[in-house]
C-alpha cells in the first residue's frame, strides 16, 4: 500500500540538510518554478504571437540543450529580448514558458544559429552550462525553469513528425501541442513517470549499481528505480523492479517525494519500502552489483568519508531518500 504523510510543508533544495522530521516534504533541484505556465492565455494563438515580439518579454537561449546563463559575479539564467533575436536572425519558434510577475517568457533553441551562438559564448557576458551542472550556480526556482526548457525543446526536437502518417507537425498553444499537418492528430508532451525506491530491512538499506550509465563510471550505488509501465500502479511498479533488480520481495511502499528530471522528461518518484526478503539476486544483465548496507556504512558516505561507498549528489531524489532512511523518517 501506498502510504502518504499525514502532513506536509515544503522546504527548499538549496537547504542540502538532513531532515529529521518525517513529515517534511521536499522541494528538490528542478522543482519549485514559479513561473504560471499560462494555460487560459495561450490558448490565443495572436496573443502568443504578439508576446514573442514584445519588448518585455523575456527568452532563454539554449544550444544543444545546454542552458544560456549570464557570466559575471552574480550568474543566474541568460534571460534575452526580442530585440536581440531579432537582431541575430534567430528563426527559431519560441516556446511560451508562462508568465511570471506578468511578463511572458520564453525559451527558444538556438543551436545552428551560428551568429547567435558567437553572440553569447564566453567572453561575451554570457556562457552556456549543461543542465546538470548549471544547478550549482542557480536558484532552487531558476532550477525548475530549466527543467521545464529543456523539456519542452527536446520534446519538440524530436517530434517533428507524425507518428501516425509521417506528415510534418506543427506547433500550437504556445508549444504545449504539436498537430500533423496532414492528419491533424495531435501530440502533446509526455512525461515519463520513474519509481525509485530505498528498500530496508530496518537496520540496513539495499542500493545498486548499474552496468552502464553515471553510477558504474563513479563507483556510486544508488536507490533502485525503473519506469513504471503500462497498466500498472506505483506500488507494483516498485515491487516488480526491487524483484527485477534485486531478487527482493517488497512489503509497505510509502511516498516520500517527487523531483522533475529533464533527462529527457522524467518523474521521479521516491518512495521508501519494506522488505519482505534479504536474499538478493540481482540481474547480472543491467546491474553491476547490488548490496546492503549498514547505517553506519551509508551515514560516512553522505558525509563523504566512506573511501568504499559513493552515493548520490544532492542534485538527486536518490541522496534525499537515502538521507531520509538514515535520520529514521
Amino acid at each position: 500500500m501506498l502510504v502518504e504523510s499525514d502532513k506536509l510543508r515544503r522546504i527548499t533544495p538549496a537547504d542540502k540538510l538532513i531532515l529529521k522530521d518525517s513529515q517534511l516534504n521536499f522541494s528538490h533541484v528542478y522543482s519549485g518554478n514559479p513561473v504560471d505556465r499560462g494555460e487560459t492565455v495561450r490558448r490565443d494563438d495572436e496573443w502568443i504571437s504578439d508576446k514573442s515580439k514584445d519588448s518585455s518579454s523575456k527568452f532563454l537561449p539554449l544550444r544543444d540543450l545546454n542552458i544560456l546563463v549570464t557570466d559575471g559575479a552574480a550568474d543566474g539564467l541568460g534571460w534575452v529580448g526580442a530585440a536581440d533575436l531579432e537582431r541575430l536572425g534567430v528563426d527559431t519558434t519560441p516556446i511560451f514558458l508562462g508568465l511570471l510577475n506578468d511578463t511572458a517568457h520564453f525559451t527558444v533553441d538556438i543551436s545552428g544559429q551560428e551568429k547567435a551562438v558567437a553572440e553569447f559564448s564566453e567572453g561575451n557576458g554570457f556562457r552556456f552550462v549543461d543542465a546538470r551542472s548549471v544547478t550549482d550556480i542557480l536558484s532552487p526556482a531558476d532550477s525548475g525553469i530549466v527543467a521545464q526548457a529543456r523539456a519542452q525543446i527536446n520534446w519538440h526536437n524530436v517530434n517533428g513528425f507524425c507518428a501516425i502518417c509521417g506528415g510534418e507537425t506543427l506547433m500550437g498553444r504556445g508549444g504545449q501541442v504539436r498537430k500533423c499537418s496532414k492528419c491533424e492528430k495531435e501530440n502533446y508532451p509526455r512525461t515519463d513517470p520513474v519509481i525509485i525506491v530505498v528498500v530496508s530491512d530496518g537496520d540496513r538499506c539495499l542500493l545498486g549499481q548499474s552496468r552502464r550509465g553515471r553510477l558504474n563510471r563513479t563507483n556510486t550505488y544508488s536507490a533502485l528505480a525503473g519506469f513504471v509501465d503500462q497498466g500498472e500502479s506505483l506500488e507494483e511498479a516498485v515491487a516488480r523492479e526491487v524483484m527485477e533488480e534485486a531478487g527482493i520481495q517488497v512489503g509497505q511502499v510509502r511516498y516520500h517525494s517527487s523531483q522533475p528530471w529533464p533527462f529527457p522528461s522524467s518523474l521521479m518518484i521516491g518512495c521508501h519500502a519494506d522488505a519482505a526478503t534479504t536474499e538478493i539476486n540481482f540481474d547480472a544483465d543491467e546491474m553491476n552489483d547490488v548490496r546492503w548496507f549498514s547505517r553506519d556504512e551509508v551515514a560516512s558516505a553522505l558525509q563523504g568519508k566512506n573511501e568504499n561507498l559513493n552515493v548520490p549528489q544532492p542534485i538527486a531524489i536518490a541522496h534525499h531518500l537515502i538521507t531520509s532512511w538514515i535520520n529514521g523518517d
